[in-house]
């Protein structure tokens, strides 16, 4: 695009600190553009009609206009649809900077007109450059030793603007100051985790702990958890998510999970923060270290299945309590076998309804107790079968 000097519409998508808003400048400059940002915090529709009216007089004289809209997210459906017939018919290049999913954020007819580029956090080497120009501008080192150069940028999690900032603040230092990893902790405060509740990165987490459960690999599991934790988020989201694993990922396999699971989480109830954090830790090591089955949440998704399909089947009668005489005429309850009263205490009478056929929803894998499950059902299953 850059060498055809066309540039189409774009959403920069990354988080905080990767050079987006950068980037469009750079853009701008490098098609000979003039450069319009603004913030989707801060505007509205009237101020993008003024912006959009310019850009059309721009565009008379011979100039192309790049529309910069940072925090794209922000806008409302309404406000989005604003932009497209402009964006259409070439008025402005639009390019947007997000934090968030532009497939959750951004309506598809805005979507359908621009390219989604990917930006990562910054990595080590990337930070690093920043810190030598920064360095070559000021023409002079940062007060650090090597340590304290990586503690740096170890702080910063992947966010150039962090560092830029931390520059600015170390440059005006003593030169013959040097600060070694805990005296710039103390110099700083720590760089918080990237991490938002109410965001994609919640979801995010969550699905990498999720996974590292199911997986079986405790330390990343515990990692996970840790990130969530140092986040911000609460504890007790994190305690019901355990929980749910505990039934959909393990069941019947291990049946002392669920109860684990719920005695932890009431543990951390009695206790709270911090004190609380271990119960629901020594949770994920007990979950990644147990037997998977997910057996009982397939059989459950197949029975409602099923109640869906066949509709509203009278249980067989002879499974229905009679309390009346009237019930008793019409055939309730006639011909049901105790089972107890049987020689397996296994009548092996058909309590599915007439008219749909015996279904088999539980399927146990052999692994952990549901070993020993499946030997009972394949038990029942052989008497039933000589029985008929």
């Amino acid at each position: 695009m850059l060498a055809a000097k066309r540039l189409a519409s774009l959403i920069l998508w990354g988080p905080p600190g990767c050079g987006k808003t950068t980037i469009a400048r750079l853009l701008a400059k490098d098609v000979n553009l003039y450069f319009e940002p603004v913030s989707a915090v801060a505007s509205g529709v009237a101020e993008l009609r003024k912006i959009f009216e310019a850009a059309q007089e721009r565009r008379a004289a011979g100039q192309g206009t790049l529309l910069f809209i940072d925090e794209i997210h922000r806008f409302n459906r309404a406000q989005q649809d604003v932009l497209l017939p402009y964006v259409e018919d070439g008025t402005v290049t639009l390019v947007g900077a997000t934090t968030e999913n532009p497939s959750f954020e951004l309506n598809g007819a805005l979507l359908s007109r621009a390219q989604v580029l990917v930006l990562n956090r910054l990595g080590d080497a990337a930070l690093e450059l920043l810190l030598q120009r920064a360095e070559e501008m000021a023409s002079k080192k940062l007060p650090l030793t090597d340590d304290a150069r990586t503690a740096l940028k170890a702080m910063a999690d992947g966010d150039g603007r962090y560092v830029l900032m931390m520059v600015e603040e170390l440059l005006s230092l003593p030169p013959e100051q040097k600060l070694d990893p805990q005296t710039l902790a103390d110099f700083v405060q720590r760089r918080r985790p990237l991490y938002d509740k109410a965001q994609e990165s919640h979801y995010n987490l969550i699905s990498a702990l999720h996974k590292s459960l199911r997986g079986s690999d405790c330390d990343a599991a515990l990692y996970w958890f840790a990130r969530m934790l140092s986040g911000g988020e609460d504890p007790r989201y994190i305690a019901r998510r355990l929980t749910r694993f505990a039934s959909e990922d393990i069941g019947l396999a291990d049946p002392q999970a669920l109860p684990i699971a719920l005695a932890a989480w009431e543990a951390y109830e009695r206790m709270g923060s911090p004190e609380g954090e271990l119960a629901l830790a020594e949770l994920v090591i007990y979950l990644a270290t147990a037997p998977k089955s997910n057996a009982s949440y397939v059989a459950m998704g197949a029975a409602m299945r099923a109640a869906k399909e066949y509709g509203s089947l009278m249980p067989p009668k002879h499974i229905l309590n009679a309390p009346t005489k009237l019930m008793k005429d019409i055939g309730y309850g006639e011909g049901y076998e105790y089972d107890h009263d049987t020689t397996e205490a296994f009548s092996g009478q058909n309590y599915f309804p007439d008219d749909m056929k015996r279904q088999e929803f539980y399927r146990p894998v052999e692994r952990g107790f549901e070993r020993e499950v499946k030997k009972r059902l394949d038990y029942w299953n052989e008497l039933r079968r000589k029985l008929k």
